[in-house]
């Protein structure tokens, strides 16, 4: 979702996001349990249907599981936007996700936040706030900058940072209550499990804050290390090729985060 805004309120906006953590009382609950579907070697799916203390189905949250034995990641990024479709088509990928937030400055589409494509960096580094998406030839991993920061001599062949944390390492609320602003909004989110398994999970029927969301992942059963906020709203979108399932986005995409079988 486009973020038209300059960067001086960029930064002001990520110093009034920083905190500590809180708890609330939380009153969603998820329907029976179902177990991950198996789509191909090293990719499962699962759908969580979830409901609010009226028993009323508020959301609906697809998460799709990749083995990196199996898969490897990549960041794209095109001067004109795309659709998922189109992206996907181009890229021959196994899965399309859109990426994290960005501006446009002089007709130009610019990462917030540092994006490395095919090597090459863009975009402002964080320096310290929100997580990344770090992509080597062999592996990806997620961090969190606080922790690990963005080292400009790492060779890097890809690489994608957004905000907010929603799960800090270790598997710890990332999101508190003090920081809830109660906003609503389709979400998109990249998680990493304590087994090194890469999260892919959409939440495309705007129900959930960013807290409720932070509080959900880190109480659920899917053993997340860490998870991370990409941009959501019309943004948020995914495409999987075989078996084929998207969630569209209603926005054209200048980044996206792919998966290629190895």
């Amino acid at each position: 979702m486009l973020k038209p805004v300059s960067r001086t309120l960029h930064s002001l906006f990520f110093l009034i996001l920083m905190g500590t953590a809180g708890t609330i009382v939380y009153y969603l609950k998820t329907g029976p349990k179902v177990t991950w579907s198996l789509l191909q070697p090293g990719l499962e799916r699962r759908v969580i249907q979830i409901y609010d203390d009226q028993n009323q189905q508020v959301e609906s949250l697809y998460i799709w599981r990749l083995d990196q034995k199996y898969f490897r990641m990549d960041v794209a990024y095109a001067e004109s936007p795309k659709s998922l479709q189109a992206w996907q088509g181009e890229t021959n990928a196994v899965l399309v996700v859109n990426g994290g937030y960005f501006s446009i400055e002089n007709e130009k589409y610019i990462p917030d936040g540092l994006t490395i494509v095919n090597g090459k960096a863009s975009g402002s580094d964080f320096e310290g706030f929100g997580g990344m998406l770090a992509i080597n030839q062999d592996h990806a991993e997620l961090r969190w900058l606080v922790q690990k920061p963005y080292n400009s001599n790492e060779p890097l062949q890809a690489a994608l940072q957004s905000f907010p944390i929603l799960v800090q390492p270790g598997g710890k609320l990332g999101f508190g209550a003090e920081r809830e602003d109660n906003a609503r909004a389709r979400r998109t989110v990249i998680g990493q499990d304590k087994d090194g398994r890469i999260l892919f999970i959409v939440a495309p029927e705007g129900y959930f804050t960013l807290h409720e969301l932070s509080v959900y992942l880190t109480e659920s059963d899917l053993d997340l290390d860490i998870a991370v906020n990409l941009d959501g709203g019309g943004s948020t979108g995914i495409l999987v090729a075989n078996p084929r399932e998207i969630i569209p986005s209603k926005v054209l995409l200048p980044f996206v985060i792919l998966a290629y079988a190895r």
